[in-house]
């Protein structure tokens, strides 16, 4: 299990930013070869459940996600965040996104992952923490830019 941090700051506001960030079908658009399904109504909430299955036909694997904490940008919370429990059978752990006010008028985005694989061996843990930071860094960038 390897535990993760990235951070970015964007010209986007408060809300644009937390609304590309949470917008699930969009990670399909930056993520190579995933495709998500949203599994419950919008709007997105607690409860709210998707699917990111990323891969090639056989060599795929679905990550399912539930978000268990919803705190959408506010007038009276200016920081928003959410957290994501992850429950696939290969992929496992959770993931914070946390998206604040930074300098005029811009947002400044934490993201916080830790992340399981079964049956990699923990030896692996810095190469898959290298990875997953790389691969995640990308999609936020991805996300925040188009």
């Amino acid at each position: 299990m390897v535990l993760f941090h990235l951070e970015r700051t964007t010209s986007l506001s408060v809300e644009g930013a937390w609304r590309r960030l949470t917008d699930w079908p969009r990670h399909a658009r930056v993520v190579p070869l995933t495709r998500v399904r949203v599994r419950t109504a919008p709007p997105t909430r607690e409860g709210t459940r998707f699917v990111a299955r990323t891969g090639l036909g056989p060599l795929s694997f679905d990550d399912p996600m539930e978000v268990v904490e919803w705190h959408p940008p506010a007038p009276t919370r200016p920081t928003a965040h959410c957290r994501l429990l992850k429950h696939g059978r290969l992929v496992t752990g959770w993931a914070r996104i946390e998206v604040s006010p930074y300098g005029d008028g811009g947002a400044r985005v934490v993201w916080q992952e830790e992340l399981a694989v079964r049956h990699l061996p923990t030896a692996l843990d810095p190469l898959l923490r290298r990875a997953a930071r790389l691969m995640f860094g990308r999609a936020v960038d991805g996300l925040l830019s188009t």
